[in-house]
């Protein structure tokens, strides 16, 4: 790492969001094959006002930026003391993401190659369970004079490194560096520097080869991590050796995160049936057992999605891709419990099941087990198969925030079925025309009911009436 031009940088800002706040605070140290080259750093002007919460903080005050120069003003300089050097951070996408959103308002360009002292710091040292820059200060014994402030919180950075050399061997330093930076080898097909501004957000990525023929729709909560793994060289997924010499083009959609990723992830591969997706591609032979021992069925009715709305239907049972799979299900339920194989439907014919003939059957063929006490028996067994009821009035959205952004989204549902997403209120507005793709999908059912399970009562919900705009919140 220190045989390169390396640049150990830290910024301080009015706050966490780099889309929407600014930079107050800029301090580099510039080393060069292992040695201090040079020291830096300036404080910025923001063009807004910094929270008091980040001035007690910092201890960086309106007053103290009023005269300072923007970062406009220090655009050109900045990048030429940045180009062509490793860019050293601690948190790194924080710094990094705020440098390419102010260097994008000045209307430039940077990209640079970025390594990250926190994941540095959990692959050297995996025993300790806190990275942060105060942890790594007190485990070290480092010395920082400023803390808080851009150039003290820089030379910190730099103590760290020089501190591994003493701590670690050249070999677990080298090995762990590698594994940071390790570069994807690009597909033929790819022009330079098309990957260069996938972003570091939860989003879905799509790769389309000749023709604009989908390959593969993908989803990630860090879509450049994501997709540069794709082409990391080693190839240790077939699918990704055949894509690499296929791709031609690269999209992304960025979303606020996992749950929006997932969705639209499920949605665009039963749109555009990618050549290397598989699994999301929708089936029309979804179907269910339709069971109620309280109405006038004795035995359980196989029922489709495509003839069906599942999302307004009752008393449904297992979500399979086929008929097979359906049958298969139920057939072992009745040898695991005892069923009647004629009863439920399974076999044609009249008198004792071969089932009973085995003594696996208990007789409700033959009228050994009344019907009722089989109906409660088969109802008992496939309890856990049971297709949860949607658990809100009608349409509601869930709001999804990125606490490091600020950004949120609102996705609309209705009865499990995923109509679309939105990104603020007044949009609501429009949101009635989400439900002409209303459709239930199996895998949006899965997402969901497992997205409700682990996040139960911090739901963000609101209640949305018919024409799509916001009725109630809880």
């Amino acid at each position: 790492m220190l045989e390169q031009r390396v640049v150990f940088l830290d910024l301080e800002t009015t706050g966490a969001a780099a889309g929407f706040d600014r930079v107050t605070e800029i301090g580099i140290v510039e080393v060069n094959g292992g040695k201090l080259a040079s020291e830096w750093g300036t404080l910025v002007n923001p063009e807004t006002r910094i929270p008091p919460a980040i001035e007690t903080l910092t201890g960086i005050t309106n007053a103290m930026v009023r005269d300072a120069p923007t970062f406009s003003d220090l655009a050109q300089d900045l990048m030429e003391r940045l180009a062509g050097r490793l860019l050293v951070a601690h948190n790194a996408r924080f710094d990094y993401g705020f440098l390419k959103n102010e260097f994008k308002r000045a209307g430039l360009r940077y990209a640079s190659k970025v390594l990250c002292t926190v994941k540095l710091s959990r692959r050297l040292y995996p025993e300790h369970h806190r990275h942060n820059l105060d942890s790594l200060i007190e485990r070290h014994g480092l010395i920082c004079e400023d803390r808080h402030r851009a150039l003290g919180d820089a030379r910190v950075l730099w103590q760290f490194v020089q501190t591994l050399s003493r701590e670690k061997t050249r070999a677990e330093i080298d090995a762990a560096v590698e594994a940071l930076l390790r570069t994807p080898s690009l597909p033929a097909g790819l022009a330079e520097g098309v990957l260069d501004d996938i972003p570091e957000t939860p989003g879905v990525y799509l790769f389309y080869g000749e023709n604009d023929i989908p390959l593969y729709v993908g989803k990630s909560v860090n879509l450049r991590s994501r997709v540069l793994a794709h082409f990391s060289g080693d190839h240790a997924v077939h699918k990704d050796m055949r894509i690499s010499r296929q791709i031609t083009r690269v999209e992304w959609i960025e979303t606020v995160g996992e749950l929006g990723a997932l969705m639209r992830e499920a949605r665009l591969v039963k749109q555009l049936q990618p050549v290397h997706n598989r699994w999301l591609r929708r089936s029309n032979d979804l179907c269910a057992w339709r069971f109620d021992p309280a109405g006038d069925a004795a035995k359980p009715l196989l029922v489709y999605a495509r003839d069906e709305d599942f999302g307004d239907l009752q008393h449904l049972y297992g979500l399979f891709r086929a008929k097979r799979e359906a049958v298969n299900t139920l057939r072992a339920i009745a040898e695991e419990q005892g069923l009647c194989p004629i009863v439920l439907g399974l076999e044609s014919g009249k008198g004792p099941c071969f089932a009973h003939q085995l003594k696996k059957c208990r007789g409700a063929c033959v009228g050994k087990e009344n019907t009722l006490t089989h109906s409660a028996r088969l109802l008992a067994a496939l309890h856990k198969l049971r297709v949860r009821a949607w658990p809100f009035r009608g349409r509601v959205g869930i709001r999804e925030t990125d606490s490091w952004s600020g950004k949120s989204e609102l996705h609309v549902l209705d009865r499990w079925c995923y109509l679309g997403t939105v990104r603020s209120d007044w949009e609501l507005f429009d949101a009635g025309e989400l439900g002409s793709e209303k459709l239930f999908d199996l895998d949006t059912y899965k997402i969901l009911t497992r997205y409700f399970e682990r996040h139960g009562g911090r739901l963000q919900v609101v209640e949305l009436d018919g024409t799509g705009g916001a009725a109630g919140r809880h």
